[in-house]
């Protein structure tokens, strides 16, 4: 039996238009919501999920929105029209983020702004608007960042995005406590790794694929259709006890896996 969690809600998608992030506009779409996909580039992908959106649930309605989330004035834009044909907003997915690996002492600050700028910046202009607009009503609301296990595994030559996503560690949790009395809830999801465009280079090599897969205790990576899933339970009146977390999505990964074999000293 279909889940009906979002009936009537208005849920907006950062990066919605590919991966992780179009799996949850398409589950929120299945759940009854209302849903605006936003993205920064490549408006037929965008309009490709608005009618797989449309297609789950033809009594909704869908929309794109195009922002890019680091830069203040598009994301003011982007609520503004997304309220403008919703009238109102009730979950906010912060989905958005980059990557772009480099050995650190050879990471160009111009990409380290930049990823930065879309996973961090980005995250808290997008947060800000939308509890700017949660207190207008004063009304109750959710917001879901879509973090990493990174949080707290290291990923050298990828320092930027580990930055990134620790910042969006502490930022969920601030966020949680600073609003928790105005009936706003802020959480995230950690996932691990997820069959996605972004991944694709190691998906698509068995060896390398095989040497991913080895790391993680249940030996497969996750699919976006399981990461929505997390979304929806996040954003949803069913986590309504739940604020200032983050729910690792990643098959064990964040549970030292190598110490599947006990190696320390006696017995």
């Amino acid at each position: 039996m279909q889940s009906t969690r979002f009936v009537g809600k208005n849920v907006l998608i950062t990066g919605a238009s590919s991966g992780i992030g179009e799996a949850i506009a398409i589950r929120f779409a299945q759940e009854g919501a209302n849903v605006a996909i936003n993205y920064h580039s490549g408006a037929d992908r965008a309009e490709a999920v608005r009618a797989k959106c449309a297609e789950a649930n033809p009594k909704g309605k869908m929309i794109t929105v195009k922002a890019d989330v680091a830069d203040e004035q598009d994301v003011i834009n982007m609520y503004a029209a997304t309220l403008k044909e919703f009238g109102t907003l009730d979950v906010l997915i912060n989905n958005s983020g980059i990557q772009k690996p480099a050995a650190s002492d050879k990471v160009e600050m111009a990409d380290y702004d930049k990823v930065i700028g879309v996973n961090l910046r980005g995250a808290f202009i997008c947060a800000r608007e939308a509890i700017k607009h949660f207190l207008s009503r004063g009304a109750k609301g959710s917001i879901v960042f879509n973090s990493s296990v990174h949080e707290i595994i290291p990923k050298p030559k990828y320092v930027p995005y580990s930055i990134s996503k620790g910042g969006m560690e502490n930022m969920t949790k601030s966020l949680a406590l600073e609003y928790a009395d105005k009936g706003i809830r802020v959480n995230a999801c950690g996932p691990g790794a997820i069959v996605t465009p972004i991944n694709m280079a190691w998906i698509n090599d068995p060896k390398a694929k095989s040497e991913v897969e080895s790391h993680i205790p249940m030996g497969r990576a996750g699919t976006s259709e399981e990461i929505a899933g997390v979304f929806a339970f996040l954003a949803s009146d069913e986590a309504s006890y739940i604020t200032g977390q983050t729910l690792f999505a990643c098959g064990g990964l964040t549970l030292y896996p190598e110490f599947r074999v006990a190696w320390s000293s006696g017995e």
